[in-house]
C-alpha cells in the first residue's frame, strides 16, 4: 500500500489525465469516483488501481492483487468531479466485448447524443430494461466521461457498451433479420403499433436533430411516441426508457 502527498507526484499526474477523452481513448482506461461505482467496477474485475483518502477507511473488500494508494485530500480534490468527494476511486479498464455484434438479439443504438446525464440515463435504463447492448455512433459524446459513469450508476459495468459505425451495424443486423426502428415524427408509426419481437434494435438520436437522415434511411421502420400535452418533444432518454421497456 503506497502513501502519496503531493499532488505534483508523477501518479497523480497519470491520473489527472483520465480526465481527459484523449487520453481515455489512448491508454482505455477511465476513472471511476464514489463507494457505489468503485465498488461496482470491483465486482466487474475492471479495477487496475485503487485511490483512497487518508481521512476515509479503506473498504473491507478482497482486493487481492490490486494496488491500493492512500492520498490526501488535495489530491483528491484534483481527481474529483464532483463538488463533495466521497475520497474513493478506481482506475479502470475499459471492458471489451468482441463476440456481442454477432450474438446479442436486443439493442439500444445512439447516433450523435450530446448531453452526458442523457447518455449515462440511457446506458443506466438499457440495463435496468435488460437490453443485450448499447452501441455507440460516432459523434457521441464519449461513455467514459465521468458526468456520463455517474449517470449511469455503475451500469458500464454491466452490460456490453461497443462503439462502432452505425450504417455498417444496421447492415449488419439485416443480415440477422433483426429488425431495426428508427425515431422520427416525419413517415413514423406509433410505437404502440408494431408487434413486440424477440429481437429488435432501437435508434435514438440528438437532442435537437434527432437521428441521422443518412441511419433513418436504413431502418426498417420509424417510430414516435404521442404528445398529449403541449410540449413539443420528450427528452432522449425518457423516449428511449418508453421504447426499451414497451418492447421488452
Amino acid at each position: 500500500m503506497k502513501h502519496i502527498l503531493s499532488v505534483k507526484n508523477p501518479q497523480v499526474k497519470e491520473w489527472k489525465k483520465r480526465l481527459t477523452k484523449k487520453e481515455r481513448e489512448k491508454t482505455g482506461t477511465f476513472l471511476v469516483e464514489g463507494f457505489h461505482l468503485v465498488e461496482e467496477a470491483f465486482k466487474a474485475e475492471a479495477i487496475i488501481d485503487l485511490i483512497i483518502s487518508e481521512e476515509i477507511d479503506v473498504p473491507s473488500w478482497d482486493y487481492g492483487d490490486i494496488p491500493i494508494t492512500i492520498v490526501t485530500k488535495e489530491i483528491i480534490k484534483e481527481l474529483s468531479d464532483t463538488e463533495t468527494p466521497q475520497g474513493i476511486f478506481a482506475l479502470c479498464r475499459q471492458l471489451d466485448y468482441p463476440e456481442i455484434l454477432s450474438t446479442a438479439q436486443t439493442f439500444i443504438a445512439i447516433d450523435q447524443v450530446q448531453d452526458p446525464g442523457n447518455m449515462g440515463t440511457i446506458i443506466r435504463t438499457a440495463d435496468a430494461a435488460g437490453v443485450d447492448a448499447v452501441i455507440i455512433g460516432e459523434g457521441t459524446v464519449d461513455i467514459y466521461n465521468p458526468k456520463v459513469v455517474r449517470s449511469g450508476q455503475g451500469s458500464h459495468f454491466h452490460l456490453p457498451i461497443v462503439k462502432t459505425n452505425l450504417s455498417a451495424f444496421i447492415d449488419a443486423l439485416k443480415e440477422r433479420h433483426i429488425p431495426v426502428y428508427g425515431t422520427a415524427l416525419e413517415n413514423g408509426r406509433n410505437y404502440r403499433e408494431i408487434e413486440k419481437t424477440d429481437t429488435f434494435c432501437l435508434i435514438l438520436g440528438n437532442e435537437g436533430s434527432g437521428v441521422s437522415k443518412q441511419v433513418l434511411s436504413k431502418t426498417d421502420t420509424n417510430l414516435y411516441i404521442p404528445i398529449h400535452g403541449k410540449s413539443e418533444s420528450l427528452n432522449v432518454a425518457v423516449a428511449a426508457g418508453i421504447l426499451m421497456y414497451y418492447f421488452k
